[in-house]
Parts: C-alpha cells; structure tokens; sequence
C-alpha cells in the first residue's frame, strides 16, 4: 500500500529540507503552504506559494483561518494521496522585525489566524481523521529556540511569538497521547544551515514507527529524548 504523507507549514528552509526527504521515500506527498502574507508589499495581494520544483510534491491548498477549509484540506489529501499515513507540521513562521508601536492591526490578526490558530484546526482534523483510521503519526517541528536578553531598536514579533503557541500546543498534545491510536512525536533542536541533516534524522524515527516514540520530544542537538 502507497504511504501517505502530508507536511504543512512556511515556506521556509526547514520546510523546503523536509518536503526532499518525504520525496525519498514516497512517489508524491502532499505539501502544504502558509502564504507569507505579511511580508508581500503593499496592495500586492496574496499570492499561493508554490513547492520546490526538484520535489515531487501535491500541492493542496489550505486557509488556515477557517475550520471548514482544515477539513477539506484532509478530505483533498485523502483523495490525492489515497490514505494519510503521516502528518508532519513545520513551525517556520517568517520574522516581523518591528516596535510595537508599528504593528500594524492586519498584521496581528494574520498572526493570530495564519500562525497560531491555524494550527488547531489542522490538529484537530488529524486528530479525529487518525482516530478514525486507528493508525498514522503526527509530528511536530519546533526550531530550536532563540536566546533571549538581546536588546535592540526592533524585534521579531511574529516568529517568536508563532513558535512558542505552536511549542506550547504541541505540548499539550503530547501529554494527552498515550491512550490515542496513532503516534504524535516532537521534533526540535534544529539551527540555520542543518536543516537537512535534521530532517533525515526525524524522518528515520517516524519511518520505525515505533511506539516507544510517541509521547516525546526528540532533541537533534544531543540524539536523545526529553521532556
């Protein structure tokens, strides 16, 4: 039987390394992007993002602000890809370098609706799809986290703030997977440049599909498992 995967998140380095690993292992996968909204230029409008061309990747498209269009987002999937085996969420959200005075009221709200909210109705429907289906895995990717205390004139508002709701939620996930019929793994420690070594590494562990892995974190920093 084909194995389904289905990865979702920002157009990003992490994305872009963990779309050419699911390529290697599968005919086609489905990708799905969150459009970078924020940093198109003024009155530009939204434009769909497209996956690298060298994968080969079904593209499916997905609002994230709206539940409806998470569950039709899973049912497309199923079509495409006849059966969704694994989910794998990359949290790359793009920077917003700006003083709070500056941060515009449509920025907040993409923020809210994009990047956070998003992710839990996705969650949700591949919760209930995995459920359903008594088997698949749920992986969450979580960059490692930035060091605080630097001060400056701007900061990222978006990214920071994105990572932390999509670390926290995946947490609780975490938490309440033990009696659930599929496996929900988290994935961190990754840094610019090892994006491709990371993903080789959390695809291996999700390909054992071992029990003994779900309900944890993974750190890619020290090859171990923490809480």
């Amino acid at each position: 039987m084909t194995r389904g995967i289905l990865i979702a998140g920002n157009e990003s380095s992490m994305f872009r390394a963990a779309a050419a690993e699911a390529g290697k292992r599968v005919q086609s996968f489905g990708s799905v992007l969150i459009p970078n909204r924020i940093s198109l230029p003024e009155g530009a409008g939204i434009q769909p993002l497209k996956p690298d061309s060298s994968t080969n990747a079904i593209p499916l498209s997905w609002n994230p602000a709206s539940p409806i269009s998470a569950r039709a987002l899973l049912i497309a999937a199923e079509n495409r890809l006849q059966k969704i085996n694994d989910a794998i969420l990359v949290c790359s959200p793009p920077a917003v370098f700006k003083t709070a005075e500056t941060l515009m009221p449509e920025e907040i709200e993409i923020l809210a609706n994009d990047h956070i909210k998003g992710w839990f109705f996705l969650v949700r429907e591949l919760a209930l799809y995995f459920r359903r289906s008594g088997e698949g895995s749920l992986s969450f990717i979580v960059p490692k986290a930035a060091p605080g205390g630097v001060k400056s004139s701007q900061a990222d508002l978006l990214g920071p703030s994105a990572a932390s709701s999509f670390r926290s939620f995946a947490q609780g996930i975490l938490d309440t997977s033990a009696n659930q019929p599929f496996h929900v793994m988290g994935f961190t420690g990754y840094e610019a440049g090892a994006e491709d070594e990371f993903a080789s590494w959390f695809f291996k562990i999700v390909d054992e599909g071992s029990g003994k892995n779900s309900g944890r974190w993974h750190q890619y920093s020290k090859l171990r498992l923490f809480k």
